[in-house]
């Protein structure tokens, strides 16, 4: 079925958006990949599997970048991709058993001149993987986004395709699971 329009010119209703070029995945890539593996790090993949994690990321931007509408960011759009990815590694190191310990990678450059304050750097690093890793699956999304990443609430209700409410119900626990490690591992560390 053909529609026309003020012109007199028809198309199709369901016309196919326009081809993606090459330069446009580069530019994305280039622009979000950093956020993609720290989104993805901070969803509980493990050090060993980021690589990969982020590849099947954006194995999945460029088959569907021709689909992206646009009405969300692009950082958005990039979130939901990733949380689905890292839902998909996690649920497989449970089937196959695979625990993997939080890394020992320092975060600074090697080069650095201090290396008091690259332990220090290194130890607040594991600090923050533990808080994450103790606050709930379907919770720590939504606190990484808006805590760590500084989105909106509607923002990541987007990204994370859960309703505006429980976006703000979910922050709210968040931080209190968040808080209640944060106390636990100072009880340790006097």
């Amino acid at each position: 079925m053909a529609v026309t329009d003020a012109s007199g010119a028809g198309h199709s209703p369901r016309a196919m958006p326009p081809a993606v070029s090459t330069h446009d995945f580069d530019a994305l890539y280039e622009a979000h990949f950093d956020f993609v593996w720290r989104s993805l790090r901070r969803l509980g993949v493990a050090p060993s599997q980021l690589d990969d994690a982020a590849q099947e990321v954006f194995v999945v931007v460029h088959r569907r970048l021709g689909d992206f509408e646009g009405r969300s960011s692009a950082k958005t759009w990039l979130f939901g991709i990733a949380l689905r990815v890292a839902k998909d590694v996690r649920r497989w190191n449970f089937r196959k058993n695979r625990h993997e310990p939080l890394p020992d990678e320092p975060l600074a450059d090697a080069s650095s001149p201090d290396p008091h304050t690259l332990a220090e750097r290194r130890e607040a690093a594991r600090a923050l993987d533990r808080c994450l890793a103790a606050i709930a699956d379907d919770r720590r999304p939504v606190f990484v986004l808006m805590e760590l990443e500084g989105m909106t609430a509607p923002e990541v209700s987007e990204a994370t395709g859960v309703p505006l409410n429980t976006v703000y119900s979910r922050l709210r626990l968040a931080r209190a699971e968040f808080e209640r490690e944060v106390a636990r591992l100072r009880s340790q560390h006097p």
